[in-house]
Formats: C-alpha cells, sequence, structure tokens
C-alpha cells in the first residue's frame, strides 16, 4: 500500500521560535502557520510539522505528555543536504547547539549533527560519493 504524504511532527515549546528557527534553517517559509500547528514542505510528499507540546496533550486527552521527557532527544531528523556543514552552521546562527564537526560515517555519509532550540536531534548527511563542497 503505497503512503501518500508523510508528515513528521515536532512537539515544541514555543512554537514561533521553532518556527522562526526552522524558516531560517530550511530558508523557506510554512506551507500553514496557524496556532497548533506549523507545516513546512520537504520534498514532494514531504512534511515536517511543528506542534506546540500542549496541543498532542490535548489532542488525546492527556495520554501523552512530551514534557515528560525532560527535552532529551528521543529520534532524529536526517536531512540530506548538499553542503551539510553549511546547513549546521546555519542551524547554529539560528539558535541552534552544533554537535561537533561534521564527520564521514560507516554508512556512507558525511553527517553534521546539531540540537534544535527543544534538544531535536538535526543531521545534514551527504553521501560520501558525492561532490565535495569547496571550503569558503
Amino acid at each position: 500500500m503505497p503512503i501518500d504524504k508523510s508528515h513528521f511532527i515536532l512537539f515544541v515549546r514555543d512554537q514561533a521560535a521553532s518556527a522562526a528557527f526552522y524558516r531560517q534553517v530550511l530558508r523557506a517559509e510554512p506551507t500553514l502557520d496557524v496556532p497548533g500547528m506549523t507545516a513546512f514542505e520537504l520534498g514532494p510528499r514531504c512534511v515536517l510539522g511543528l506542534m506546540p507540546e500542549s496541543g498532542i496533550s490535548r489532542i488525546l486527552s492527556g495520554a501523552v505528555d512530551p514534557t515528560e521527557a525532560g527535552h532529551q532527544p528521543r529520534s532524529e531528523l536526517y536531512l540530506e543536504v548538499p553542503d551539510p556543514s553549511a546547513w549546521q552552521a546555519r542551524a547554529a546562527g539560528a539558535g541552534g547547539r552544533a554537535l561537533g564537526p561534521p564527520a564521514d560515517r560507516d554508512w556512507g555519509h558525511l553527517v553534521a549533527y546539531c540540537r534544535d532550540l527543544d534538544g531535536h536531534l538535526l543531521a545534514f548527511a551527504k553521501p560520501l560519493d558525492a561532490p565535495r563542497v569547496p571550503p569558503r
């Protein structure tokens, strides 16, 4: 059964601050920005959503509380991009935290990690056989 579109939702403390962060990192405007959800198209059938922590708790009648995780990452958003270093630097400049320099990984990618404003883990990657971007 094919999937028509994928939505990846991050629960955030401050929707407006997180939307501003992702506007800068993705260099894109949201396709939806209403109280309770900001959404960015990552590709033709892939969406990144930002939902306030209180929103999912309300939707599920308190069955989940994202604040209990203590803002420790429990997943990562892995984005293949042409220049992982530049993306990591942009994320750090927007208020994220770089987690070391980009490094070649044994699965065949150069990967630069950072955390967003809520501690979500972001990985900016490109295949090692892709052309290297010259240093600036």
